[in-house]
């Protein structure tokens, strides 16, 4: 057998990095020693791993086909380790998480605090970096879980379902949008939508929007929360965010907030890991904390939006 477990790693952290001196950083080696295990690997398997473009380095065909296995080899050895450490009876490992919204990261730690008072001896990471990409993450082998709402279709990810929630349009009192008993598509043509995410990553862009043909005035990306929240307060735009998440603005009376449709917009939260780890213990028990005790009940926002479209929607069966 030509390849060790260390050229693996290498060719990853290379490919991730960019260059030989940044994944010496990672590695824990020196930019010389690197580069000869580089010419190492390249002589045993008679090929090119890597071209140089510009000051990067960036994988060929051939190197693009040993990272892909390089990255089910070194997943497989950790998952193996940590299944191995749980049946000798020691409860260490190490958990990398990310979610898929950043507003997440709100309930998160609490979950986590849960989480550690029966897995004390569990090294749980969270990596934000992975948040606009959780998927491609777990397949690099650099994440244990994911908790994602989009519809995941790689066949070597497998899915939980935990819970759900629901988005709702927020604005300043003043808006005339306010006086809606909901918000459509339509609503949002001349406005400005502040966005977690481009309009290419963005859920609300591409689920509602891009198939109404509907076209927002602007699309400001803004990666904070609290910073949505200001800034539709302060009139400069409207906010799609989870119900809960707004509901102290909501009901304080600083931010009006609407259902997003007639029959409102939920979301569906699951855990995502690759098939092996899926049956490593602490990752298991952190989908089941997540799964028995959702981290969020519903808002008074969210039921507040259920009984205006209940009340639209008798009014209507009136006419």
């Amino acid at each position: 057998m030509e390849l060790e477990i260390r050229h693996l790693q290498l060719v990853r952290a290379v490919a991730q990095r960019g260059t030989l001196t940044s994944a010496g950083l990672v590695l824990h080696l020196s930019q010389s020693a690197l580069s000869h295990q580089l010419l190492d690997i390249e002589s045993r398997l008679g090929t090119a791993l890597f071209l140089r473009v510009g000051k990067r380095l960036a994988l060929t065909p051939a190197g693009e086909r040993l990272l892909a296995s390089a990255n089910e080899v070194l997943a497989t050895i950790v998952q193996t380790e940590e299944a191995i450490r749980q049946l000798s009876g020691d409860s260490r490992g190490v958990l990398r998480i990310t979610t898929e919204c950043y507003t997440c990261y709100h309930w998160l730690p609490p979950m986590l605090k849960q989480y550690r008072r029966t897995h004390p001896l569990v090294d749980v990471q969270i990596d934000v970096t992975a948040t606009s990409a959780p998927i491609d993450a777990l397949l690099e082998g650099r994440l244990d879980l994911a908790i994602v709402s989009d519809r995941v279709l790689d066949r070597r990810v497998v899915t939980r379902p935990l819970f759900d929630d629901e988005l709702v349009v927020v604005m300043t009192p003043g808006h005339p949008l306010a006086a809606k008993a909901f918000i459509e598509a339509r609503d949002f043509a001349g406005e400005t939508l502040l966005s977690y995410a481009p309009k290419e990553e963005s859920t609300v862009y591409q689920r509602l929007l891009l198939p109404a043909g509907v076209t927002p005035a602007n699309l400001m990306q803004v990666q904070l929360t609290e910073a949505i929240i200001e800034m539709a307060k302060g009139g400069l735009g409207l906010g799609v965010l989870a119900s809960w998440a707004v509901e102290p603005e909501v009901r304080a009376g600083r931010l009006k907030a609407r259902p997003l449709t007639r029959n409102g917009f939920k979301r569906m939260w699951s855990a995502a890991t690759l098939k092996d780890m899926a049956r490593v213990p602490h990752v298991s028990a952190f989908t089941d904390l997540l799964a028995e005790h959702p981290p969020f009940a519903p808002s008074l926002a969210q039921e507040a939006g259920a009984r205006s479209t209940r009340k639209v929607s008798s009014l209507s069966s009136q006419v």
